[in-house]
């Protein structure tokens, strides 16, 4: 059986693990040695109730998916009054491209919800009745597009957020708030260890895959030749016999 070559790096970064961790068991302290050699960094998507591979191969399966962001279309209806540099958030018409302001109305979402309600360019209907549908944004770059003086209406690109619904300027920072606020990393003895999230599929084989007794039996071969091991090793056993 071909036995397992560690780098220096890798031989460190296992001794600090089980010096950490002196009552690790062999699969944990194999799947922490998985990650450092494959270099993994799985994220769990509370929201979604999931467990991704890495942050990249999360953004990139929830776009395919369509789950994390939607392009759609505004119109910007510029009314200084309605929107200031000290306004956090907007209530938008998407038909008109009127706006309200959290600092300049009393009750800014009764009044977009009155004023699409009415809105003559609102031709949506549902049930026969105008379509009460309004947007939100707390995106600064959103609501600074308001406070510019323009003589007209005119239709703009943004990006809506589809795990908050939130309005947002851009794709980026629709990324940039999915990562610092939806995702938590964890390790690969987190995932291992956890039954609240289904692991991503793909993960999932990988792990499958890595989990496979004749590469656990390499693993803890390759280790025997290192002498700091063997107390770990000895306790394995161990731990195997008395079951």
């Amino acid at each position: 059986m071909a036995e397992l070559t560690l780098s220096d790096a890798l031989t460190e970064s296992l001794k600090k693990f089980l010096k950490s961790n002196r009552k690790a068991e062999l699969v944990n302290t194999y799947l922490f040695y998985i990650g450092e050699k494959h270099k993994i960094k799985p994220i769990a998507f509370p929201k979604g109730k999931i467990i991704f591979q890495s942050l990249a191969s999360a953004i990139s399966i929830l776009e395919e998916d369509n789950k994390l962001w939607r392009e759609t279309q505004i119109k910007v209806h510029f009314d200084r009054e309605s929107v200031n540099e000290d306004t956090e958030r907007v209530y938008i018409c998407p038909f008109s491209g009127k706006v309200f302001g959290d600092n300049t109305h009393p009750n800014p979402q009764d009044a977009i919800y009155d004023w699409v309600a009415k809105c003559p360019e609102n031709k949506e209907r549902i049930n026969g009745l105008p379509a009460k549908r309004f947007l939100v944004s707390e995106d600064k770059d959103v609501i600074r597009n308001y406070i510019k003086e323009r003589k007209q209406a005119v239709t703009k690109t943004v990006f809506s957020s589809a795990v908050n619904g939130q309005l947002i300027n851009s794709k980026k920072a629709v990324l940039e708030d999915f990562k610092n606020n939806y995702v938590k990393p964890l390790t690969m003895v987190e995932v291992q260890s956890q039954n609240r999230f289904q692991i991503e599929g793909a993960f999932l084989s990988f792990i499958q895959e890595q989990l496979d007794e004749q590469k656990i039996t390499r693993f803890v071969e390759t280790l025997s030749g290192n002498q700091d091991f063997i107390p770990y090793i000895e306790k394995w056993l161990a731990s195997d016999e008395e079951e």
